[in-house]
């Protein structure tokens, strides 16, 4: 009885499945790629079942055969169920952070080389096909798109250079966009006869690709946003799922802009913002998913594309044979043109990293073809407007021209990139190889033994395992040249690198905690990897000025605090002191682990004098944290502390389920107990979800009643002062007030320390100072740029309120006049606290700045990165 109808559709599909879980096994252990004998496995199915349609010894697998031939999927359905899944867990799977440094090369090989070889093989097989230049440009379009699959999965087995990996699938992204936008500018000029205006279709082009990027960022963040707030696993997860097909859709058939560039710029952004909007647990079950769908639509669109090479090649010639080898050295021109004639230009101008020549000459070879190829066109071959000798000779020779890639490119990859020997560790990384090595197999040795002992293992079995331990701590310390390999540069941009990766680890093991602010492990998280961007590209300094970044007011910040200056409304600045509060807490108990981290770990691999160093980067890190939250503190203690007891009581919330966890492993516990104890649990923590209530304007009239500067005001004047008095919150080098401005405003630093350039001599101003009161009594502008040496919170008072104070109470005079004689005298000195005297060293500003970098001679500090002002 013959299978047919649905029954025979799903048996097909689960059939394949089957052939596809055994093809994976089989190309390990052959060592040829997986998407390679996947295309060879789809070609035979093909050719067996049209054989077994033919055969009347068959006529039971008769239905099952005529699905495999007529399966009910044409091109567009190629194109609309597998290739948004593609694009979107190939986005979700980069580091877009060390991507970005090689945008310039990724657009090149994706954009150029796609244009240029669409033109370079159109122009090649006309004076030979004997077709129009149209078609035979489109047909360059069709086989212009690489298949990254194959490439990037021989790469990862053979463990080729990351970097070699991440140009790759780079390159992947935006390729297939770039080919299918030229593909469909020239379609409708072969099917409607249309004459092709090239100033019209560079504007589509170009309108196309920004349009989508846009489209796919705003999706992207708006999944997010739901993400966030939804909280629940499985919902968040279907959410990825739904986000691919929605916005490639709603791009192509709705906006007109490119859908795969559109979902690509979605899984871009959902890669970059998803480790701190989804909870750990979910993110790894997120791409565990993604990457078993796309197992499964990688595998099926290329054996059902395979599948089709049979019938495509129906009526082939020797002449065709011909036109395949012309347009495949075409191809091979066109890509060896770009990457070895423009490359290079990108690494002059400094748009991008130079790419070494093995990378080059791979990256060439590796330019294989695959399903979106075969899929385009059979979109030509099934399209009737299209005329038979075109159909015929764009299916035939795209069709060859993949299985020339496949089986001559495919087939030899993996061994032209060992003999160039791209598998091998850097320099570098031999050397850390030796020297973990030969410290970790010592560590490995005595836990080894202590734990046999303990175990009660007899010591003749023992030794032989122990022994070859021994001899192998031996071979890596014998062959270590680490100290003769790296120099010390390189040892500590190579600590700092690790100590900002395990940041990173921290804080996405404290977002396993609920409770914590989404927004504020976004910013510690983006700080972390840009502290590993900067440090892997520039070092300490790029360390220290993404650490600097950090710590710097955000644009949120500002126009928050613009917002409560000038229209008097405080909720946006109390949110985010509320969050600044949350993140430098955050911090601070990051960097003590990472100091922690650093003394037992870091120490004992890079030595100690590379230790030492890298304690002086984050002491000064810590130091600058800690002054920032004791500016803080001061003014908002209770806060301070609510907040510090509810991050605790997270905390041991946590360290509590971890010990149920515990106790039901060790058999300790029911598995109903444990259900019981975790949803107690969970009601506590529920508790801790709801924000703490934070007052802006706490302890503003208390400051201004111990200010001495303002001894001997009425309380009524007092309490009338601190509400017309706004708040603003300064980080070190940022200008309070500039040369030659008119001076609208008078500052009382409630702490913090600020300096100025006046009339030749440096002036400070400490905590209990006022800045611009002589300038507002008088009207004068600003003699002197002040910029805030230390982070401050200052009480900003409108100059025209400032100058009736004086006039109504003249003791403030008076008081003004006073401080400024025991300043001449040097009986107050400057301090950074209220009742704080502060360090002789400090009085100058220079430690301060000192702080924010890791070697004053050496690094220069940039003061206007944070130069603004409030008018």
């Amino acid at each position: 009885m013959a299978v047919t109808g649905l029954a025979a559709i799903l048996l097909v599909i689960a059939l394949l499945l089957v052939v596809v879980s055994a093809v994976q096994p089989l190309a390990r252990k052959i060592e040829l790629s997986e998407t390679v004998l996947l295309a060879v496995v789809g070609i035979i199915i093909g050719s067996l079942a049209d054989f077994a349609l033919r055969s009347s010894y068959a006529s039971a697998l008769s239905g099952i055969a005529e699905t495999l031939l007529d399966f009910p999927i044409n091109s567009e359905a190629f194109l609309l169920i597998f290739l948004p899944a593609l694009v979107f867990q190939g986005a979700l799977a980069i580091d877009v952070r060390r991507l970005a440094h090689e945008t310039a090369t990724v657009l090149l090989l994706a954009v150029v080389a796609v244009a240029l070889s669409t033109a370079l093989i159109g122009f090649a097989l006309m004076p030979f096909a004997h077709m129009p230049l149209v078609v035979c440009l489109l047909l360059g379009s069709i086989v212009a798109t690489t298949d990254p699959s194959a490439v990037a999965g021989i790469f990862r087995d053979i463990g080729a250079a990351t970097r070699l990996t991440r140009l790759v699938e780079g390159e992947a992204l935006l390729n297939d966009a770039a080919a299918i936008s030229i593909f469909s500018i020239l379609l409708p000029s072969v099917t409607l006869h249309r004459a092709i205006h090239p100033g019209d279709a560079l504007i589509s082009f170009v309108v196309s690709f920004a349009g989508a990027l846009v489209v796919g960022v705003i999706c992207g963040r708006l999944t997010l946003a739901m993400m966030s707030a939804i909280g629940s696993s499985a919902a968040e997860i279907t959410l990825t799922v739904a986000l691919p097909y929605v916005v490639y859709i709603i791009s192509d058939e709705f906006l007109g802009v490119s859908g795969v560039v559109a979902t690509a710029a979605a899984g871009l952004t959902v890669s970059v913002y998803g480790p701190s909007t989804v909870r750990p647990q979910t993110w790894l079950f997120l791409n565990q998913l993604w990457q078993q769908l796309v197992f499964w639509a990688g595998s099926l669109v290329f054996v059902l594309a395979s599948m089709l090479v049979p019938h495509l090649l129906v009526g082939m010639t020797r002449w065709d044979w011909v036109l395949i080898l012309i347009a495949s050295a075409a191809g091979l021109v066109a890509r060896a043109a770009v990457v070895f004639g423009l490359l290079p230009l990108l690494a002059l101008t400094r748009l991008s990293p130079p790419v070494p020549t093995p990378f080059k000459i791979t990256m060439v070879w590796g330019g294989l073809r695959g399903a979106i190829t075969l899929a385009l066109a059979l979109a030509v071959t099934e399209n009737e407007h299209v005329a038979t000798p075109i159909a015929h000779f764009i299916g035939i020779i795209a069709t060859g021209f993949v299985l020339i890639t496949l089986l001559v490119n495919g087939t030899t990859l993996r061994s032209l990139v060992l003999f160039l020997k791209l598998d091998q560790l850097s320099p570098i990384d031999e050397a850390m190889r030796h020297q973990v090595l030969g410290i970790g197999l010592g560590n490995v040795r005595d836990r080894a033994r202590t734990l046999g002992h303990d175990l009660g293992f007899d010591a003749e079995a023992t030794r032989p395992v122990l022994d070859q331990l021994e001899r192998r701590a031996e071979e890596e310390q014998d062959a270590n040249e680490f100290d003769r390999a790296l120099s010390d540069t390189q040892r500590v941009n190579l600590a700092l690198i690790t100590i900002a990766s395990q940041e990173r680890s921290l804080l996405l093991d404290l977002f396993y905690m609920q409770g914590l602010s989404r927004r504020v492990m976004e910013t510690l998280l983006r700080s972390a990897e840009a502290a590993i961007d900067g440090a892997r590209l520039e070092g300490r300094l790029g360390y220290v000025r993404a650490l600097r970044r950090r710590l710097s007011p955000s644009l949120r910040f500002r126009a928050a605090q613009w917002v409560h200056n000038h229209l008097r409304i405080d909720k946006p600045l109390m949110l985010c002191m509320a969050e600044r509060f949350e993140m430098l807490m955050v911090a601070h108990f990051v960097s003590i682990s990472l100091t922690r981290f650093m003394r037992e770990r870091l120490e004992p691999t890079l030595g100690s004098r590379i230790g030492d160093i890298v304690a002086e980067v984050l002491s000064r890190q810590r130091k600058l944290l800690d002054e920032a939250l004791a500016t803080l503190r001061l003014h908002y203690h209770g806060y301070a502390e609510a907040l510090e007891n509810r991050i605790f009581r997270q905390i041991t919330l946590r360290v509590e389920g971890e010990e149920y966890d515990t106790l039901l492993a060790e058999s300790l516990i029911s598995d109903e107990l444990n259900r019981e104890l975790l949803k107690d649990l969970e009601r506590r923590r529920h508790r801790l979800n709801k924000r703490l209530s934070f007052d802006l304007r706490s302890g503003i009239e208390e400051r201004i009643k111990t200010a001495t500067v303002f001894k001997g005001l009425s309380g009524a004047e007092l309490h009338d002062l601190a509400t017309t008095t706004s708040l603003r919150f300064v980080a070190p080098q940022e200008v309070i007030c500039r040369k030659g401005r008119r001076m609208r405003y008078v500052y009382f630093i409630s702490a913090g320390l600020a300096e100025a350039h006046i009339a030749g001599a440096d002036v400070q101003f400490g905590a209990g100072d006022l800045i611009g009161a002589q300038e507002a009594m008088e009207k004068w502008h600003c003699s002197g740029t002040v910029r805030a040496v230390q982070f401050g919170h200052l009480m900003v008072i409108k100059a025209s309120r400032f100058r009736r104070l004086v006039e109504d109470y003249p003791v403030v005079l008076r008081n003004i006049q006073a401080n400024l004689r025991q300043r001449e005298n040097g009986e107050r000195p400057i301090s950074l606290l209220p009742r704080q005297k502060m360090p002789a060293e400090e009085q100058s500003g220079v430690a301060a700045r000192a702080l924010l970098s890791t070697d004053p001679k050496r690094l220069a500090f940039t003061p206007s990165d944070n130069e603004t002002e409030t008018e």
